[in-house]
């Protein structure tokens, strides 16, 4: 008869700790013999028909190892942070201590035992987590240089207060660079460190970013980015990318730009570059599968053929 009383409805629908359970009212005893509980691991159990859901994992997790954290891709993922797509669906499970506390033995979790500063930790809708910034130095023994970028990147972005709630960048390459020097012998750190010369403030998204180092990788000269076709003005149209002295944009268009009013709004932004004299170049998701080397020789050719513009010409021997 044990058996068939139903669970608290609390407890029916993610993991949960010994604790949560027995302020649900269940006791050890109820927490061995039911058939619709399972052990996960010491003092963590779930419901025996739970379909797995990253952030309850995660949030169960950290609510029965005190002094832990979660790290490394778990806390990517639940930031939200752009990841290359062998990482991007993970649904790893990673925990990280401190020296003084034992290392992490878990069934199905990889622990990390770390030094940390107070500030590199935080507390996020009930879960205990590496900071954004923490988050990306951990990742760097992991992630190639290209991939570290797009994180970084994301991360020093200065943004859109009107779509996404926030006034300011989740960090600066300032506080990057120190978090890195706070931590001169961790795994990664020399390519943390070279991922920091190549980052840029800017870039709105990854492929903006991998679309940059190809460029670099090519040859081609930096681009500015977020170039305004009327420099300091609010409502001028904007290339993701470009040249202005030679009067090339050049735009990436992700999934969102099939909307259809946001298609409209593409044109009237590429017409008024081109009736600008400016050539626009436009990117997508095939050119990225490409690693954007079809799109450097497209680059490189309106680049060139700028360059042979006599009034384009003339404007850059002026510097304007």
């Amino acid at each position: 008869m044990q058996n068939a009383t139903p669970l608290p409805p609390r407890l029916t629908t993610a993991p949960f700790t010994r604790d949560e359970a027995e302020a649900a009212g269940l006791k050890q005893w109820h927490l061995w013999n039911r058939v619709k509980i399972e052990g996960v691991s010491r003092g963590l159990y779930r419901p025996s028909d739970w379909d797995f859901e990253l952030s309850a994992a995660a949030r169960s997790l950290s609510a029965a190892t005190p002094g832990a954290w979660i790290s490394h891709v778990t806390a990517a993922r639940l930031q939200g942070t752009c990841l290359p797509p062998w990482l991007s669906d993970s649904n790893e499970l990673h925990l990280s201590k401190p020296r003084h506390l034992p290392s992490v033995r878990r069934k199905g979790v990889i622990g990390h035992t770390v030094v940390a500063a107070e500030d590199e930790i935080e507390h996020v809708q009930g879960i205990w987590m590496s900071t954004r910034a923490r988050t990306w130095l951990d990742l760097a023994r992991r992630l190639p240089v290209r991939d570290l970028v797009c994180m970084g990147d994301e991360l020093i972005r200065i943004p859109r207060p009107d779509f996404e709630g926030r006034e300011t960048p989740f960090t600066t390459l300032e506080a990057l660079r120190k978090l890195v020097e706070r931590h001169k012998n961790l795994q990664g750190v020399v390519r943390a460190r070279e991922a920091l010369g190549l980052m840029r403030v800017g870039a709105d998204s990854a492929p903006e970013s991998l679309l940059r180092l190809a460029m670099l990788d090519a040859g081609i000269p930096e681009p500015e980015l977020q170039v305004q076709l009327r420099p300091n003005d609010p409502f001028s149209p904007s290339a993701d990318l470009g040249f202005r002295v030679r009067r090339v944009a050049l735009q990436y268009d992700g999934g969102h730009h099939f909307d259809q009013e946001q298609i409209f709004s593409d044109r009237r932004r590429d017409k008024a570059f081109e009736a600008a004299g400016w050539t626009v170049l436009k990117f997508g998701k095939n050119d990225l599968a490409d690693n954007f080397s079809s799109a450097t020789q497209k680059i490189k050719r309106a680049l060139r053929s700028a360059w042979q513009d006599p009034a384009v010409s003339a404007g850059f021997s002026r510097g304007t």
